[in-house]
């Protein structure tokens, strides 16, 4: 039996037993060969980073793709971490957090959308990445360190209890990256620039 699960601006999700199918939705406002283009390559370029990812953290795994629109993977049970992350032990989490995304980093992988929203503890205790459907490839510094700009921005808006400390642990995790000193330099030129903040 099918459910819809999520409906975002991009994408619908749709939960079969234990498979989770992404389709993702036509813009009526593109010219139709535009978006079919868009969505064909916005869904091979996923499916290739999950593929890429799934051998690297813990992810969901790919089971097929049309190469057109739709991924189909398996279903990750277990707590989000947006509606969760407060209760747990936030600084081990937190620190895991980081080494993953070094993990990713040092294979040239950028999530695109690192929230918490984007991350799950699953029933077996492991995190899980899961929505790359922001996500490309880059080596660059300043990419890498956006990435963690977005990470930091999520847990000031969504976990402003606890942001400081979790920060601060997801950074000890991050150093395990090899090219983390070049990254965190990058971060504080990001931040000082101000230009992935809004401004009123």
């Amino acid at each position: 039996m099918q459910k819809i699960i999520q409906q975002g601006a991009e994408a619908i999700l749709i939960k079969e037993k234990d498979h989770l199918l992404k389709r993702r939705i036509v813009k009526g406002y593109r010219l139709p060969i535009l978006d079919e283009k868009i969505r064909r390559l916005r869904t091979k370029r996923e499916t290739r980073l999950l593929e890429k990812a799934f051998y690297l953290i813990p992810t969901p795994k790919v089971i097929s793709s049309n190469d057109s629109d739709s991924i189909e993977m398996t279903f990750v049970s277990g707590k989000k971490l947006s509606e969760s992350l407060d209760s747990l032990n936030y600084k081990e989490i937190s620190k895991i957090i980081g080494k993953q995304i070094a993990i990713l980093h040092d294979n040239n992988i950028i999530h695109g959308d690192l929230t918490t929203s984007n991350m799950i503890l699953g029933l077996d205790k492991k995190l899980y990445f899961i929505d790359f459907g922001l996500g490309f490839d880059s080596n660059k510094a300043e990419d890498k360190a956006v990435d963690l700009h977005l990470i930091k921005q999520a847990l000031e808006a969504k976990h402003f209890k606890i942001w400081e400390s979790a920060w601060i642990s997801i950074l000890e995790g991050y150093k395990s990256s090899k090219t983390s000193p070049a990254v965190l330099k990058r971060l504080e030129a990001v931040e000082k620039r101000g230009r992935y903040k809004k401004s009123y």
